[in-house]
């Protein structure tokens, strides 16, 4: 295996974590209703729950944010930021939010009406959550490879141009409210789409005169990922890249919690000013005011250096070799994964991980629970319990994700979790199923609660490790 290289920054301010003894850990996940998002962050010891607002600010950042302009209008912070947005990504109007779901149901709002449709590849929870409460319906657009988790793929995130255009010509006149095109792809495990792929959508959105919006959250990793996997591309600069990909979008929404570090904040950006205008119109009744959107001053400071520093190739190298290293260690112990590894966090094949249950006891919420009652590692639950909506059916992807957050964690905590998954994996066999206990209306995988449908088995690292070879030749 090839390790990665040091990152381009050295560790400055420490936080102290405690791995609890496994019976804490099991109180924790029992007064959790077994949802690893209910579990109280003192319990935890690698927190890979998400990579949202959960990253490392640069010095740089913090000294920005003493030049933050707490004005509620005409804010010098929110110049700043909107000059910056311009200068790396090209769109002439910023409507910033306090983070991305801010900027989905703005979006949502302005140009979704009841009998629209929006055409995707996969969808975001809280993305396809917000179209269909303004009356909206998803259109699934991805390309199969998108839900194959053992494919080689190297652009999952990737539309189906041949059903993009039968769903965009069955359609009649203003019933497409926009399509969407989602970089480094969630739900299909972080996965990048081509600049080819891109421009075809571009294309096929201004042959039937519909509006084309990115959900641009993780655009700098799938600029990274062209440069290594795109032939062309190769000799171009990250920046430049980035850009390549913006230009070929009306418009895009960002959390910024991922790409660009800081703990809260996203924004609209589009080049049209009437919707510009709308969107300016909705951000006063559900965020605040124009010029900061739901974001103190420092907070956008903190954005804009964000933002020129997540076109910095070294730093986004780096953290994209941290995935790579993760999900090495765990191919090399036979661990099923999706492949190839994505930008933002490594994700367990489930299905394949427990085949001996059903996808109704929930097997990845099930596995997330094991592998923090094996090590304090927490992660997330992508599938059937996130994936479903209402009393459709699911049969879809079954996958733990393993989310890192960006200039925060080291080799050796990496190494830490692939030791708990492995080991964990060495008993899969007694991990129980679950079923649920209480169920919210929307976006059930935050806060629904669990009941295992047997007693799970004591996990605890130090019983539980096996070596990585006899995991992968059982």
């Amino acid at each position: 295996m090839e390790r990665p290289a040091p990152p381009p920054w050295k560790v400055k301010v420490v936080e102290p974590i405690a791995l609890r003894s496994p019976a804490e850990r099991r109180r924790a996940l029992d007064h959790a209703g077994y949802n690893t998002f209910l579990l109280r962050s003192e319990d935890v010891f690698v927190d890979l729950l998400t990579d949202s607002g959960t990253s490392a600010l640069s010095q740089e950042q913090r000294a920005a944010m003493e030049l933050g302009d707490e004005a509620y209008a005409g804010s010098r912070s929110f110049f700043r930021l909107d000059e910056v947005v311009r200068e790396t990504y090209g769109y002439p109007y910023l409507v910033p939010t306090h983070q991305g779901r801010g900027a989905e149901h703005l979006l949502a709002r302005a140009l979704v009406r009841p009998g629209t449709i929006v055409p995707s590849n996969l969808y975001f929870t809280t993305s396809r959550e917000h179209v269909e409460l303004a009356g909206g319906r998803w259109v699934d657009v991805a390309i199969a490879e998108a839900s194959v988790p053992a494919s080689p793929f190297p652009f999952k995130g990737n539309i189906d141009l041949a059903r993009l255009e039968e769903v965009l010509s069955a359609a009649r006149p203003d019933e497409v409210a926009y399509v969407r095109q989602e970089a480094c792809l969630n739900m299909a495990g972080g996965q990048p789409f081509s600049i080819e792929n891109l421009i075809a959508v571009r294309e096929l959105t201004r042959t039937f005169g519909v509006p084309f919006v990115l959900d641009a959250t993780r655009i700098s990793e799938n600029a990274l990922f062209v440069k290594e996997r795109e032939p062309g591309y190769a000799s171009r600069s990250l920046p430049e890249l980035v850009r390549l990909i913006a230009d070929h979008a009306d418009g895009a929404i960002f959390s910024s919690k991922k790409d660009h570090f800081v703990p809260i904040g996203g924004f609209v950006a589009v080049n049209d000013e009437a919707l510009a205008t709308r969107l300016r119109e909705l951000v006063v009744l559900y965020e605040g005011f124009p010029h900061y959107g739901g974001l103190a001053g420092h907070d956008m400071e903190a954005l804009a250096q964000g933002i020129r520093e997540s076109t910095d190739e070294r730093v986004v190298g780096a953290y994209v070799s941290q995935a790579r290293y993760l999900g090495e260690l765990l191919q090399d112990a036979g661990v099923p994964i999706v492949l190839p590894v994505g930008a933002h966090a490594v994700f367990v094949d489930a299905k394949r991980s427990l085949p001996d249950l059903e996808q109704d006891s929930f097997p990845a919420q099930a596995l997330a629970a094991a592998f923090y009652l094996a090590g304090g590692v927490r992660s997330m639950e992508r599938g059937i319990v996130s994936g479903q909506h209402g009393s459709e059916p699911y049969d879809g992807l079954e996958l733990v994700r393993l989310t890192i957050p960006r200039r925060v964690y080291t080799q050796e905590h990496l190494t830490w979790v692939a030791d708990v998954v492995v080991g964990t994996l060495a008993h899969a066999a007694d991990v129980p199923g679950l079923r649920i206990t209480y169920e919210p209306e929307h976006l059930r995988f935050f806060q629904a609660r669990f009941a295992p449908l047997s007693p799970f088995p004591d996990l605890a690292l130090e019983h539980a490790v096996a070596p990585a070879a006899a995991l992968a030749t059982a």
